[in-house]
């Protein structure tokens, strides 16, 4: 089994993991604080949800048209591109005076961008490592997501208390000038792994994708669970209110934990057995929400669900094996922008009905729903996904 001594051997991966590790700083800097805004300015459980994961609706739209750029782009380039969109976003929202719809508006700018170069860096890293060690490259890349979602949002929370979120987005765009520059550094420049027009290869191959009766069960089961059970997580400002920033760290940890243990230790045969108790997870431990639980319980919770994401990782490792090496970039471009659409839509649901549901506990009782609908999905994808597993082919 490979190990991470062995991994982080190869240059090219170190170079992948400390820009993955500021670029993620960024971003989770930048939403903890754009959340805290919204809510302060709008007192609105769905404008802050929807701040928080609203932005992927955005990518949607855009990714029809300009996902391909995934494959059609240097990679190298892509990275220092994002970085260079991270930080003018992060810098706008500093301005002060600015109205919700303003921070909207600048929000959607980012998304669009990402829609043309979401999948560059799971695709880089199935170049980079070998075949057999891509799951657990990928759980080491999801440990950078994990840990700096824990210290960006600790600290976050604890900035917080004694500055205004504005300082937040400040670091965030010196963030993600570290993350460009260490890009151009640190990465070799490798040539695009595909040659044609953007928009007419972007629908092109999304219409093969999304036909494919052995893929388009992975999209979902990938997508639909998650993304329900992150409108779950979009309620944490207005549950816990200032001390939402824990919510979002123990989330964060859980996370982390289920990428080590399912992405170092567990092998391939039980890994794909686990997918199911894995999603059913995610689910699970939100139906106690209504019973209003204290802060320490609810990040226990929220820990404990979190680690069912590990989920993703087997469904990755069978998308790898489903698709040809040069539309790898917008397969996977197409699973980032799927799940986070999913996540939105979740986000923007759970907010809807947290709005609409009358009592104090209003906002637990959307949780239970989500987890509700979460669960219902997964048992709905189960006999799909089940193609992937008995089918060896290729879109």
């Amino acid at each position: 089994m490979t190990t991470y001594r062995e991994i982080f051997r190869i240059r090219e991966f170190r170079a992948l993991f400390v820009v993955r590790l500021f670029a993620m700083t960024g971003v989770v800097l930048s939403s903890l604080a754009l959340g805290t805004v919204m809510y302060h300015q709008t007192g609105s459980p769905f404008l802050t949800a929807i701040s928080l994961f609203g932005g992927p609706l955005v990518q949607l739209v855009a990714a029809r048209y300009l996902l391909a750029t995934s494959d059609l782009m240097r990679p190298r380039t892509a990275m220092i591109f994002m970085a260079s969109v991270s930080t003018t976003t992060a810098a706008l929202q500093t301005l002060p005076g600015l109205g919700w719809w303003l921070r909207f508006l600048i929000l959607a700018g980012g998304y669009v961008a990402m829609a043309a170069t979401s999948g560059a860096v799971i695709a880089l890293l199935s170049d980079i490592v070998p075949k057999d060690a891509f799951v657990l490259a990928r759980a080491t890349m999801n440990i950078t997501v994990g840990g700096m979602q824990i210290i960006g949002n600790g600290i976050g929370a604890v900035l917080l208390a004694v500055v205004s979120p504005s300082w937040l987005f400040g670091i965030a765009a010196a963030v993600g000038v570290t993350a460009g520059v260490n890009a151009r550094l640190g990465l070799p420049d490798r040539p695009p792994r595909a040659a044609g027009k953007t928009v007419e290869r972007s629908r092109r191959i999304n219409r093969e994708l999304l036909t494919s009766p052995v893929v388009r069960p992975l999209y979902l089961m990938m997508w639909l669970p998650n993304g329900l059970v992150t409108g779950c997580e979009a309620l944490f400002i207005p549950y816990a209110r200032d001390h939402a920033g824990f919510l979002l760290a123990a989330g964060a940890g859980g996370m982390l934990a289920g990428d080590i243990v399912v992405g170092r230790f567990v092998p391939l045969a039980l890994r794909d057995r686990l997918v199911l108790p894995l999603c059913v997870l995610l689910g699970v431990p939100f139906l106690l929400f209504p019973l209003s639980p204290p802060v320490p319980v609810a990040a226990a919770l929220v820990a404990l669900s979190a680690f069912g994401c590990a989920a993703l990782l087997p469904l990755q490792e069978r998308l790898v094996g489903r698709t040809h090496e040069d539309t790898r970039g917008q397969a996977f471009g197409l699973f980032s922008t799927g799940l986070m659409v999913a996540q939105g839509l979740g986000a923007a649901l759970a907010g809807g009905i947290a709005q609409l549901l009358p009592g104090a506990d209003a906002v637990g009782w959307a949780m239970a729903s989500m987890a509700v609908m979460s669960l219902l999905v997964t048992a709905l994808l189960l006999k799909g996904v089940q193609r992937s597993t008995d089918l060896a082919a290729h879109v």
